[in-house]
């Protein structure tokens, strides 16, 4: 990505060494499966999966919990999301006034091991998230290592399209989606409601795409192999891939973000048409942009 002279947002909030505590150790096998599935699934809102509200507990040594000072190189990947955000803040003016929808821009929090957020107590485990009370994308920057690593996404823009998901829930919520889909969950059962979050999540990828269409066509900001940086981490990030890996079989009824295939789907629709119409996810579920 073309990114190193672009302009830095002002809404990046660094909260790393702020001293909560690290994660809570919660044991070996079964338990460790679903914190490495929790990490990589690109998350909407946390407190719905239960894992928010609890105490906030602190440290005493001022370096984050962890005993050990913040990493200097993770610097330049805190300059880096600056940019993307302010590039995301620089598209979606013009892509909602046609809805009538003024733009607030979020503020994106940075933090290590855990945060406190209006969404309760979270730690790094829930993955990158959107909190829509108080309307912030929080991020632990070691999430990028886990998604290069471990699931072999590696590149900056693989890194954009995750800062992108995020403000695309952001979106969402201006739009009254958030709401609506939150309405609907509550009078559906388990297998329903988890489809509907499949059709938020792809959502979100959609609006990713969006962003970058708009960020290539009138600022060139992406560069050759960009794209399929972009497209591998969503297929990275599926439900049946993740679900492959940690218990070697597929369970589709229990996916809440969407299969890679799906991910890959969405995300291309956005990227290639640029438009809110072509993000329309729904269909007939009964949630519009208004």
């Amino acid at each position: 990505m073309r990114w190193q002279g672009g302009r830095r947002s002002s809404n990046v909030e660094d909260r790393r060494g702020s001293g909560l505590g690290r994660p809570l150790a919660l044991g070996g096998g079964a338990a460790s499966i679903v914190v490495a599935l929790l990490v990589l699934l690109l998350g909407g809102d946390p407190s719905e999966l239960g894992l928010g509200g609890g105490e906030d507990p602190r440290s005493v040594d001022g370096t984050g919990g962890s005993g050990q000072r913040l990493d200097p190189r993770q610097e330049e990947l805190k300059d880096f999301v600056s940019v993307v955000l302010a590039d995301t803040e620089d598209t979606w003016p013009e892509v909602l006034a046609p809805v009538g929808v003024q733009y607030a821009q979020p503020r994106l929090v940075l933090f290590t091991d855990a945060v406190q957020s209006a969404c309760g107590f979270q730690e790094s485990a829930v993955g990158p998230f959107y909190c829509p009370p108080d309307r912030r994308v929080y991020l632990d920057l070691g999430f990028f290592d886990e998604l290069d690593r471990r699931f072999g996404a590696p590149g900056d823009f693989a890194q954009a399209y995750v800062v992108a998901h995020e403000v695309g829930h952001h979106v969402q919520n201006l739009l009254g989606i958030s709401r609506q889909v939150q309405s609907l969950r509550g009078r559906l059962s388990s297998e329903e409601a988890n489809a509907l979050s499949v059709l938020q999540e792809l959502q979100a990828d959609c609006f990713a795409g969006i962003w970058a269409h708009h960020a290539q066509r009138q600022r060139q900001l992406l560069e050759s192999g960009d794209v399929e940086e972009g497209l591998a981490a969503a297929s990275a990030i599926g439900d049946d891939t993740l679900q492959r890996r940690a218990q070697g079989y597929v369970v589709p009824e229990s996916f809440t973000h969407g299969s890679s295939e799906q991910r890959v789907t969405w995300f291309r629709r956005g990227l290639e048409q640029g438009t809110l119409e072509a993000c329309d996810t729904f269909g007939d579920a009964g949630v519009g942009t208004r």
